[in-house]
């Protein structure tokens, strides 16, 4: 879990979340996160439902600063309620991550990054990694979609930002403990693929935005987790979808992949049951949203929370 700027940051902090493979959450971690952390939090829930079956939706946010009180009140009560917890993928294997990284992320056509550049990416990226305290060719074998989301990732971690404290790892987490059966939507290898498809236009826009928007990443970020936190919906929707610009990444990476998972919530409303779905937030907000394709179908969504 991209046509502007604030949603292609988004969507590199989500991507961490299956890319980066977050370390396990330990048993305190989980009572941290089904006890009352210090900020609270919620954060929108949807159902969509019929005679005997209710589909949670939630939007997550995968990499958060602090660890915030969400799972309570009709969140808990829809997760607990749950059969079958569904989330964007699972990570249970980092090895495996590593090596399809290896594969799609690692220049294989003999030029360095830089030298796939012209001349002004070239110098705003020289600049933007000494100013993190790189070196220039740090980043030489990566092709630009990886590049930038490792760009992204490490301001936010300066800022306290943490995958472990990340909603996504914590329901995935949650449900092995409880037994509950697990259903990932993607493969990470599906995933991390859609990105190493971009075509090199896309990939190299997608990095220049994220330079651009370095020295802001911070506070835009912050927005986009207060929006989500107090379950604002149609702000969350208007800050990732300002400044539109790609039509191409927000078809293959958020489009799409809405319309299939309509899809198969649709087919999976034909069975009995309580399903409680997690996905990136940015998958239920605004034009195009997995609402706004199960709508399409005559299946409404609920706001629950």
């Amino acid at each position: 879990m991209i046509p502007s700027r604030k949603i292609r940051l988004l969507a590199a902090a989500s991507a961490l979340f299956i890319f980066l493979a977050a370390p396990p959450v330990t048993a305190r971690e989980k009572a941290r996160a089904s006890g009352a952390p210090a900020a609270e939090a919620r954060p929108a829930l949807w159902k969509i439902s019929d005679r005997d079956t209710t589909i949670y939706l939630f939007g997550t946010i995968h990499i958060l600063p602090e660890e915030l009180g969400w799972f309570r009140g009709p969140v808990k009560r829809a997760f607990q309620s749950a059969d079958q917890v569904v989330t964007e993928t699972m990570t249970d294997s980092p090895e495996t991550l590593q090596a399809i990284f290896a594969e799609k992320g690692i220049r294989r056509d003999g030029r360095t990054l830089r030298e796939s550049l012209d001349d002004m990416q070239r110098g705003i990226l020289n600049k933007s990694l000494s100013n993190l305290g790189l070196a220039v060719n740090s980043f030489d074998q990566f092709e630009p979609w990886y590049a930038g989301l490792l760009l992204s990732l490490i301001p936010l971690k300066a800022a306290g930002y943490d995958q472990a404290k990340g909603v996504e790892n914590q329901i995935d987490a949650m449900a092995k403990a409880s037994g509950v059966a697990r259903h990932p939507l993607e493969t990470a290898e599906y995933q991390i693929g859609l990105f190493a498809a971009l075509p090199e236009a896309s990939q190299r826009a997608y990095l220049s935005e994220v330079l651009e928007q370095l020295p802001t990443l911070k506070e835009d970020v912050a927005k986009l987790v207060n929006a989500w936190r107090r379950g604002r919906a149609e702000e969350l929707a208007e800050l990732l979808n300002d400044d539109e610009s790609d039509e191409t990444m927000r078809k293959v990476l958020i489009t799409d992949r809405n319309q299939a998972w309509a899809k198969w919530l649709e087919g999976r409303l034909a069975q009995p049951g309580v399903v409680f779905v997690a996905v990136g937030a940015g998958h239920l907000a605004g034009a195009g949203s997995v609402q706004e394709q199960l709508s399409r179908d005559g299946i409404r969504a609920v706001r629950v929370q």
